[in-house]
């Protein structure tokens, strides 16, 4: 299968890695020339617009910035598009506006896919996991491409319009929570009653059968083992929307998700303040499974 993608930072990359391994053929555009060059030595199909995607491909992968970026570029695809294309959009756009985006290119004979795209760095060896929403048909013309994009068993179609970036919007709320727990427990840790605790050493122990073992637990492992100065990292976490968006649909549902409220309010004090040990934890944690910036002191 011929497949379009449109941004090819590091997860655009990616995606297309594994759809060229996985025998499909890849055509890309990026606003960025490096991003674009870096694509072309992995395979892909390097071409001049937005417009030559469109003209070049019956499925097209979106791995733009959430919001207007979005919104521009299917502005740009409708009039190259052929009848019958699918847009996928594999980024984390909030999935009310995945709805609009649905109905407003329904009417222009074209299918729209929301499709919540985790697994962050290690996905292009590991494969990603993939919730997809929209039209079924559509959903099931594509799943050649989801085979070779996820990892096993690592893909599924959760529903009507907007359902895929609904479910994921919950997933980055879950991972707020996630690290927030595991960097207050370790920042206890550090500076609780036993002030020489061997973090790396615990880390490592807790991974092999503890109740709390994870793929996180992991990647906080490499950190410790790292031997990273702490004292010049600052302990600013950013966030991207989904997860306020989460919280934001909680409230409108009548649902209490105290944790996960928690965890925007600690990043926002982190931003203010630059943070603890804890919310160092966690911005490198972002970095490692995200590739998210690390805040240096000069």
């Amino acid at each position: 299968m011929k497949v379009g993608i449109i941004g090819l930072g590091k997860m655009g990359n990616a995606i297309a890695y594994r759809l060229l391994q996985g025998g499909h053929e890849v055509v890309g555009f990026d606003l960025n020339e490096d991003a674009l060059r870096s694509a072309q030595q992995v395979g892909v199909e390097a071409v001049d617009s937005i417009q030559d995607v469109a003209k070049k491909s019956l499925v097209i992968w979106l791995m733009v910035p959430v919001g207007e970026a979005v919104d521009s570029t299917i502005a740009k695809l409708i009039g190259g598009v052929q009848k019958e294309i699918i847009v996928i959009d594999g980024g984390n756009s909030n999935f009310e506006d995945s709805i609009k985006r649905y109905e407003h290119l329904k009417k222009e004979g074209i299918c729209f896919l929301d499709c919540g795209t985790s697994g962050g760095l290690h996905g292009r060896e590991f494969g990603f996991s993939l919730v997809i929403g929209g039209d079924k048909r559509a959903y099931e013309k594509i799943i050649p491409i989801l085979k070779s994009i996820a990892a096993v068993d690592g893909f599924a179609y959760m529903g009507e319009s907007g359902s895929g970036h609904y479910v994921k919007m919950v997933h980055n709320a879950i991972e707020y929570g996630l690290l927030q727990a595991y960097a207050e427990g370790f920042h206890l840790l550090k500076e609780g009653q036993y002030k020489n605790l061997d973090l790396e050493k615990i880390s490592s122990v807790w991974m092999n059968g503890s109740i709390i073992r994870s793929w996180i637990l992991q990647l906080l492992h490499q950190v410790f083992a790292e031997k990273k100065d702490f004292t010049k990292i600052i302990g600013e976490i950013a966030e991207g929307g989904t997860g306020r968006w989460a919280v934001e649909e909680a409230k409108k549902q009548g649902i209490s998700v105290r944790v996960l409220e928690e965890s925007l309010h600690i990043r926002e004090w982190s931003r203010q303040t630059g943070g603890n040990f804890a919310t160092k934890i966690v911005a490198l944690l972002r970095n490692k499974f995200g590739g998210h910036d690390v805040k240096i002191k000069n």
